[in-house]
């Protein structure tokens, strides 16, 4: 069986930045791979044309290639015949694709193809509660249209998705894998430190955060909070999405809040070990990599309680899941893991645990293997 990955972004230094997507998609590959099965990874979009080898993994890279007009469909045409090319050559049983802006829509190819849903345009927008640009939805929902088998990395993502594209079919939900021995604990951890990694965005929540940490601060004046991650154009306000979180600090506040920039993908390792909280309060997310991270590492964590957060998270046993709006809420949380390192040890041992036995590469691999035999009736 050979399974090839069609993606935007895939973590190669040859390939150009990649994020939570290409890191699902990696570990998973790999996973594949591991098990004797073929794997190869289609990247539209780059530099130039070549084929690279990772340890066993061929990586087709297609260059960019302008149009005069209507540049997306036709670009989407052109690397559909190369996919086809590849397809015939290397005898390709299944494409995957993932949701995001429809990246195989108008490509018929010569085999079966299935979307897995990581959150598209149109998920995230309809979350946020943006307006979303109307090619946008019609691509991805295009994408899904086409598609011979669906897949999600949580059955929350599925529902809204449906709800959003009006949609009737159904889902198989499999849940975003992590190799949970490139993640384990360090055992460096610092007193009084809570941090937040990714993207400074509203939709992470990270305002909600600004806020219950003026009111922890006032409780604990020895906190201390981390935010790393790149800054952000705030779309409400177009203002520095960064330089808005500390416009709502309070002067103590403030004096105890670091911003971090992006650091080498390694080294996020380090930040994550020294943690005595991760806290994760986002509002708009599918299945998110960070999360499995932080819990692979036995990191206590107190993230949001919004759908998908509940097909990972298991309250009061791997963290505390509260809703970004509920400030004070959130701020007991994080003094009850700042003040009782018991608790948050034994929270971030039962983390890992259930990473290991739920969305280890080992476990989810097994189920990825059986989806595609079936889907090819096999």
């Amino acid at each position: 069986m050979h399974i090839a990955f069609l993606t935007p972004e895939y973590p190669d230094a040859t390939t150009g930045k990649s994020g939570g997507l290409g890191t699902s998609i990696s570990n998973i590959a790999q996973a594949l791979f591991n098990k004797g099965i073929t794997v190869s990874v289609i990247i539209p979009y780059q530099d130039k044309s070549e084929v690279i080898n990772r340890d066993g993994i061929q990586i087709f890279k297609i260059a960019q290639k302008k149009y005069p007009i209507a540049n997306w469909y036709f670009y989407k045409k052109a690397v559909a015949e190369i996919i086809n090319q590849f397809i015939a050559a290397y005898k390709i049983d299944i494409i995957e694709a993932p949701d995001w802006t429809g990246i195989s829509a108008f490509m018929n190819l010569n085999c079966p193809i299935t979307v897995r849903l990581n959150g598209s345009d149109a998920y995230f927008c309809h979350i946020d509660n943006r307006p979303q640009k109307k090619k946008n939805f019609y691509l991805e929902k295009l994408n899904l249209q086409n598609a011979t088998g669906l897949l999600s990395a949580s059955s929350y993502t599925a529902q809204i998705t449906k709800k959003v594209f009006n949609m009737n079919r159904e889902f198989t939900t499999i849940h975003n894998a992590i190799d949970a021995q490139s993640f384990l604990p360090q055992g460096q951890e610092l007193e009084n430190q809570i941090l937040y990694f990714g993207t400074i965005i509203r939709k992470k929540g990270v305002l909600d955060l600004a806020v219950a940490f003026n009111k922890l601060i006032e409780l604990r004046p020895e906190s201390q909070l981390i935010f790393l991650g790149k800054d952000t154009t705030d779309y409400k306000t177009q203002s520095s999405t960064v330089v808005l979180v500390t416009s709502m600090l309070t002067e103590k506040a403030s004096k105890q809040t670091t911003f971090i920039e992006e650091v080498p993908y390694h080294e996020v390792k380090e930040y994550l070990s020294k943690a005595t909280v991760i806290c994760l309060p986002s509002y708009a997310e599918a299945y998110p990599m960070t999360w499995l991270e932080a819990m692979s590492m036995e990191k206590a964590l107190v993230t949001s309680d919004i759908g998908w957060a509940q097909e990972m998270m298991v309250h009061g046993e791997t963290g505390f899941m509260v809703h970004p709006s509920k400030h004070a809420d959130m701020t007991v949380y994080l003094k009850r893991m700042l003040d009782d390192k018991v608790l948050r040890t034994q929270m971030g041992k039962n983390a890992r645990k259930r990473v290991k036995e739920h969305f280890s590469t080992d476990v989810i691999v097994e189920q990825n293997i059986f989806y595609y035999k079936e889907l090819l009736g096999l």
